[in-house]
C-alpha cells in the first residue's frame, strides 16, 4: 500500500490562511495578525514551496485560497484551538490569568446581558481582554466557525424554521443559557392592558409591528397557532420604535424580554404576558473545545453565573 505524502503544516501557517479565508488580502491579514505584509508574503511562499501546490491565487487587488488553501482553511478552527486550549491550560499552571474572548452577541443582548458581562470580567479577571461584535444568530454562527468570534450568545425560536443552531451550527458545541419570555407590548387603555394573560386570538383585527425578519416570522408563526394571520402595519428592528409606536397608539407588538429591558417601558405602555408564555431560548455557541482555553472557560462561568433579573421582567 503506497504511503501518504507528509505535508510539514505549522499552526502559524493555519493561521494566516484562516486570516486571509476572513479578510481576502495579505495586507489585511497581516493587520489582523500583527504582522508586516511582507513578512506574511514570505511566509506564504515557503508555505507553498513545502507543499507543493499554492495556497492563494491573485484576484483584482486581493488574494483568494486556492483548493488546497480551502482545505487547510477548513481544517484551521479545530487545530487552532486545540492548541490555544493546550497553551491555556500550560499558562494556568504557571499560574498566569491573561488573554482574549471575542464575543458576538444579538442586538438586545447588547445593552443587557454584553455590559453586565463586561463589567464582571473586568472585577473578577481584569487580565482577560474581551472585543465585542454585534451579530444577529446566523452571523453570530457563522463567526464563530470561521474564527472571527470565541463565544457567540444566539437565540432560537420553538419550531423555528429557520434555526441557525440547525445545520449551520454542525461541529460547534451548543448549549442553552436561559429561556427568555417573548411579552405582548400593548398601549395603556388597551382593552386587555389589565388582563393577566392575553390569548393573542383576542388580537386577530389589531394592527400589528414587527421587528427582525426572523421575529416577524416568529409573529406570524405565533399567529398562525391563535388562528388568525396578523395585520402587520408597520416593521422596524429598532425596539426603541416599536415602544413608541405602541405607545402612539399605532398598534401592537410581541417582545422578548431582553428587547424590552434594553429599551425600557415608556409612557403609555403596558407589557403582558402571553396565555401560552411563549419564549425563545438564548443559547452559547463555541468551537468545540473552546472551553478548555482558560480565558473561555472564565468567560463562559460568568455567563452562567449572571444574575436571573435580566430575564425578570414584572409586567405593569
Amino acid at each position: 500500500m503506497p504511503s501518504l505524502p507528509v505535508f510539514d503544516l505549522d499552526s502559524h501557517s493555519l493561521r494566516i490562511v484562516q486570516a486571509l479565508a476572513e479578510h481576502g488580502s495579505i495586507t489585511a491579514a497581516a493587520d489582523a495578525l500583527g504582522y508586516s505584509q511582507p513578512a506574511i508574503s514570505q511566509h506564504l511562499k515557503r508555505l507553498e514551496q513545502r507543499l507543493g501546490m499554492p495556497v492563494i491565487e491573485r484576484v483584482g487587488r486581493g488574494v483568494r485560497l486556492t483548493e488546497p488553501g480551502r482545505v487547510l482553511a477548513r481544517h484551521a478552527l479545530p487545530v487552532t484551538t486545540a492548541l490555544d486550549a493546550a497553551a491555556g491550560e500550560l499558562a494556568e499552571l504557571r499560574g498566569l490569568r491573561s488573554g482574549r474572548v471575542r464575543l458576538a452577541a444579538f442586538p438586545s443582548a447588547s445593552p443587557t446581558i454584553v455590559p453586565r458581562l463586561l463589567a464582571t470580567m473586568s472585577e473578577q479577571h481584569p487580565g482577560i481582554g474581551i472585543t465585542y461584535l454585534e451579530a444577529e444568530p446566523p452571523e453570530a454562527v457563522a463567526a464563530v466557525r470561521e474564527n472571527r468570534a470565541d463565544i457567540a450568545l444566539t437565540f432560537s425560536y420553538p419550531g423555528d424554521r429557520i434555526d441557525p443552531h440547525r445545520e449551520s451550527a454542525n461541529g460547534l458545541a451548543v448549549t442553552e443559557l436561559r429561556r427568555e419570555e417573548m411579552m405582548l407590548v400593548l398601549p395603556s387603555g388597551h382593552a386587555h392592558g389589565t388582563s393577566e394573560l392575553v390569548d393573542l386570538a383576542a388580537l386577530d383585527g389589531e394592527a400589528w409591528i414587527a421587528g427582525c425578519p426572523r421575529c416577524r416570522g416568529h409573529l406570524l408563526e405565533l399567529c398562525d397557532r391563535g388562528g388568525f394571520a396578523p395585520r402587520i402595519a408597520y416593521e422596524t428592528d429598532n425596539f426603541v420604535a416599536v415602544m413608541s409606536m405602541v405607545a402612539a397608539g399605532l398598534g401592537v407588538a410581541v417582545l422578548p424580554t431582553l428587547a424590552i429591558e434594553s429599551a425600557r417601558i415608556p409612557a403609555g405602555v403596558v407589557v403582558r404576558p402571553t396565555a401560552n408564555r411563549d419564549h425563545r431560548t438564548v443559547h452559547i455557541v463555541a468551537a468545540e473545545g473552546a472551553g478548555r482555553v482558560p480565558a473561555v472557560a472564565a468567560t463562559l462561568q460568568v455567563l452562567r453565573r449572571l444574575d436571573d433579573d435580566l430575564l425578570a421582567l414584572p409586567a405593569n
